[in-house]
């Protein structure tokens, strides 16, 4: 099977799809990042924006609907599962060779 080009995602892009999971907005995915991290991964609001531009582009996440017309809420699309799903066995595959040759 031939890898997605896609793969790997980077650290910070990994984190943001698990984040939108469910819907949330800028300051909230700063947020979970940071918390799913373990306070790791740091990003300033730049940062996210321009990783949210490109995942929109790529069609991994979109926009929906808010009860606040000033603030713009994401969520993971099902083809941002399938990448964040695809790169979760890639690190699980790392994982087990690894520990097989350790």
């Amino acid at each position: 099977m031939k890898r997605d080009k896609h793969l790997p995602l980077t650290e910070t892009v990994y984190y943001i799809l698990l984040a939108l999971l469910e819907p949330a907005h800028g300051y909230v995915i700063m947020q979970k990042v940071e918390d799913l991290s373990d306070g790791e991964v740091r990003m300033a609001a730049g940062t996210l924006y321009g990783a949210i531009e490109n995942l929109l582009k790529l069609k991994f996440i979109q926009s929906v609907q808010s009860e606040d017309s000033r603030r713009k809420v994401y969520i993971i699309t099902n083809e941002g599962k399938r990448i964040l799903r695809l790169d979760f066995e890639r690190i699980n595959h790392l994982i087990k060779i690894t520990e097989n040759n350790w």
